[in-house]
Formats: C-alpha cells, structure tokens, sequence
C-alpha cells in the first residue's frame, strides 16, 4: 500500500496577542492560522485531520454568548477559506470525505464539521465526555461552540481505541492505530483541551507529527517556550498539558528526521 500524503492547510485566522502566546514575546496583535491537514489515503481517498474555522463557527459568534468568544479571538474567515471550498477546488465534493480526525473540540478545529454530511468521526472519547453537556457561558469558557457540531454528531462519532504503542513510536507509550493498517497514528496530547490527540504519518519522505495544539509553534514544539500564564490559566489541565509537551518535544528529539506541524504556525518543511 503507498503511504498517506499529508497536505497543510488553513481555514481561516484569528487573532491574539503574542505575548499571550508566548511568554516574553512583545504584546502586539499577531495573526495566527487556523491550521486543519488533508491526508491523501491510498484507501479512504481524502482525510481530514480538524477542518478550521467554518460558516457555522461564525454564525454562533454572532449571537449571545459565543459573541465573547469573537471578542477573545477575533476570527477572519472568507467564504473561499473553508475547508468545504478548499477541497473544491482541489476537486473533491463533501460526500468525498468520508473521515475526519479530530484532534480536539475547540471552534477553530472543528468550526467546519458540518460542512461534510458523509464523514465519520475519529476522536478520543475523552474530549467529548466532559464538553457534552456543557451550554452557554460553561461552554464559551472551554472554546466549545455546540452549535458547531452536527445534529449527528454522537452517531458519526467512531471512539479510537488506544493501545501500547510499538517500540518505533516511543515515547509515546499508547496510540490508535486509526484505520487498523499503521497508516495513521493519533498519540494522546491531552491539557489544551480534553482528550486532544495529534497524529503520527509514515509519508514517503519520512514521519510528519500533526501536533494539534499541542504547542503555539514548530519552535515551541521542539524547545521550551512556555506561553504566558494567563494563556495556561485557560487550558482544560494545565499539568496535563505541561506534560504532552514534554512528551512532543521528546518524541521529536528521539526522530530527528520527522517535521512537525502545529495548528497555529506555518507548516515545518521537510529537514
């Protein structure tokens, strides 16, 4: 079987300050994309790992009160932006897409979903469990938008199921093996959000790590560059997510031939 091809993309951007981003970085506004991949399958055709801000992200943004979410991070999507329209012209129609990964919950990684009626739904059941019943304001304060999610959403979902990882994936002591063949791994990088998975893809070229949210940056990936304090008061276990990252940059270490992408950065070329 040839193996996946994974293809950086970005539905949309939003924007916060640097500082927050990145402890002793200046306080200026910075852009920072809304970064989603689409993974080439030999056997699944096109994959989707998140898929960006969406149409319905910024409708639920207009009303109370996931407008305070567009006032926290100001969202700049167009129409020609979203996954959906991307994947148009690269000539696939939504029914095309019958996976997506999904890394964690929060609006700027799932603000899309909707867009793809045809799709299951890989994700760790962990980061729905404690965002389910979860409205309003509680909701707002998790970056969780419900009205992002498909009426369907449960039915679609399919939970992954983590095993010991093998001996080549270490540190990473458990990972799903996502379509049951080794062509895709998801690691837990649980902390910024619950449950939050990146993934693990042999390409032809070598290892490409999706770290999701894991770190603001491919530099914050592979060295300590802790954000501010007030951005870790927002995430959902700041232990947890301490320890993800060491465990990220652990892994990147031990491959020094693999490239890491991060939702919120330019995608790291080929060492």
């Amino acid at each position: 079987m040839s193996p996946v091809r994974v293809i950086p993309l970005q539905a949309g951007d939003c924007l916060n300050l640097a500082a927050i981003t990145e402890r002793g970085a200046p306080w200026r506004v910075q852009a920072y994309p809304a970064g989603f991949a689409l993974l080439l399958h030999p056997l699944h055709g096109p994959v989707l790992f998140d898929t960006g801000y969406g149409a319905p992200a910024l409708q639920a943004m207009r009303r109370w009160p996931g407008v305070l979410y567009g006032l926290v991070t100001p969202v700049r999507l167009r129409p020609q932006d979203t996954a959906r329209a991307q994947l148009a012209v690269m000539g696939f129609a939504p029914q095309e897409v019958r996976h997506i990964i999904v890394s964690h919950l929060h609006a700027d990684h799932v603000g899309g979903l909707r867009d793809f009626p045809h799709a299951t739904f890989h994700l760790d059941r962990a980061a729905y469990e404690p965002l389910r019943p979860l409205r309003g304001l509680k909701a707002v304060r998790r970056a969780f938008l419900p009205e992002t999610l498909p009426g369907d959403f449960e039915a679609r979902a399919r939970w992954l199921t983590f095993q010991a990882a093998p001996a080549e994936l270490a540190p990473f002591s458990q990972v799903a093996d996502v379509f049951g063949d080794g062509s895709v791994w998801a690691a837990p990088l649980p902390g910024h959000a619950p449950g939050m998975v990146g993934l693990l893809v042999p390409e032809a070229r070598g290892l490409t790590v999706l770290a999701a949210d894991a770190a603001w940056s491919v530099r914050a990936a592979r060295e300590v560059h802790p954000p501010h304090p007030l951005a870790r008061a927002a995430f959902f276990d700041p232990a947890q997510e301490e320890a993800s990252g060491a465990r990220l940059r652990a892994f990147l270490k031990a491959h020094p031939g693999a490239r890491v992408q991060v939702s919120h950065d330019a995608p790291e070329s080929w060492p």
